[in-house]
């Protein structure tokens, strides 16, 4: 029992809360002029002008509900049970419910030591009403609708949580994925070098010019590892391949053109100056073109075509893969598993590379998927 109560008082607050959004002015927008109507329309309010006024005085609490969670529970909590005490009556509002937003921004967003101190405070608040003019069974209902609040937002917090680490191991089987290319990419390097160097030794004596070629060779190869090599820092974590098979490039995603028998008949074209991209920008285009095409061939309903488009200028790479497919979102959890990795991997082995990836519904039908890569790898 210890265990869990230390866990929960060692919780750290969730990463990124979001500060103060539209919805945040939205809401009281809507709460302002809905606590006055309340307020002067219902004719059996207690001290109107006191609880309209109090109520009036909290809305602006929700602004800073995320960021300063126990601040406002503990200004909103305190206020509303120090009132009843000068006026003789409980606040009786429907429109205040607002106000079980607080607790749960707390429990969402609050540290384990807030959340204690928090729960701590509004079980204080409802025992002092209910040893004012709050019944025993109003008191018994507040505690069960504070419970059932904290039991709703501790759900989305640690589904949250779940979603977030699920996220980072999609990012990292993509670092080990882009970091597998690199290793290929620069192991082909490096055996050119070698058989160069073997040549240019086996002929050195013979033919000096000859020696002087494969060094020169030799040169560019090592001088192409190393910007490799310069783009492989970005992939934190990488494992040693069973072997070494050439990686695609960006004239392999024409062998994605095709009609299957149970799909949509794929269309492909390249198009731009295609000739010298590094090897990693054409892995990875490659790799996009395909797990773009994957999803579309399984989820994109009644789709008769896909069309996939490679685009090269001097600066940058870009693909466009889209289909004319009914259906809704598509990979709606990050998390395609066409090639273990969905668009949040996409996006991120896109971003490795110093570009950008993006997914989305098409304006009438189908849908697209976009990417734009630097031609010099960032």
């Amino acid at each position: 029992m210890h265990e869990p109560l230390r866990s929960l008082w060692a919780e750290p607050r969730p990463p990124g809360p979001p500060k103060r959004v539209r919805r945040d002015w939205a809401l009281v927008a809507v709460l302002t002029p809905g606590v006055l109507a309340e307020g002067l329309l219902r004719p059996d309010v207690p001290a109107r002008a006191v609880t309209v006024a109090m109520l009036l005085a909290l809305i602006p609490a929700l602004l800073w509900r995320r960021t300063r969670p126990l601040l406002m529970v503990a200004i909103a909590f305190t206020v509303t049970a120090l009132v009843p005490l000068f006026t003789g009556h409980q606040n009786e509002l429907v429109s205040s419910a607002f106000l079980l937003l607080l607790p749960f921004a707390l429990v969402r967003w609050g540290s384990g030591r807030e959340i204690a101190a928090g729960a701590a405070l509004i079980g204080v608040k409802i025992g002092l009403s209910a040893a004012g003019s709050l019944s025993l069974t109003d008191a018994v209902a507040g505690f069960v609708v504070m419970v059932a609040v904290f039991a709703l937002a501790a759900a989305v917090r640690y589904r949250a949580r779940l979603r977030a680490r699920e996220l980072d191991q999609v990012a990292l089987l993509e670092r080990e994925r882009l970091a597998r290319d690199l290793h290929d990419t620069v192991a082909h390097h490096v055996s050119a070098m070698a058989i160069r160097a073997q040549a240019g030794i086996a002929v050195a004596r013979t033919q000096p010019d000859g020696a002087v070629d494969a060094l020169r060779v030799i040169e560019a190869e090592a001088v192409r590892a190393l910007s490799e090599m310069r783009t492989m820092v970005r992939a934190l974590r990488g494992s040693e391949p069973a072997e070494l098979a050439p990686n695609p490039a960006i004239p392999d995603v024409a062998r994605l053109a095709g009609h299957s028998p149970d799909g949509p008949h794929v269309d492909v074209e390249l198009a731009g100056d295609l000739d010298g991209i590094p090897p990693t920008v054409g892995t990875a285009i490659y790799r996009l073109a395909q797990e773009s095409v994957t999803n579309a061939q399984r989820h994109a309903r009644h789709a008769t075509r896909i069309s996939v488009t490679v685009a090269a200028d001097a600066t940058m790479v870009r693909l466009r893969v889209s289909d004319d497919g009914d259906g809704g979102t598509r990979w709606s959890d990050g998390s395609g598993r066409s090639g273990g990795f969905g668009i949040a991997g996409m996006r991120e082995r896109a971003g490795l590379l110093g570009g950008t990836c993006e997914a989305g519904p098409n304006p009438g039908r189908g849908w697209t998927v976009t990417a734009a890569l630097p031609r010099a790898a960032a």
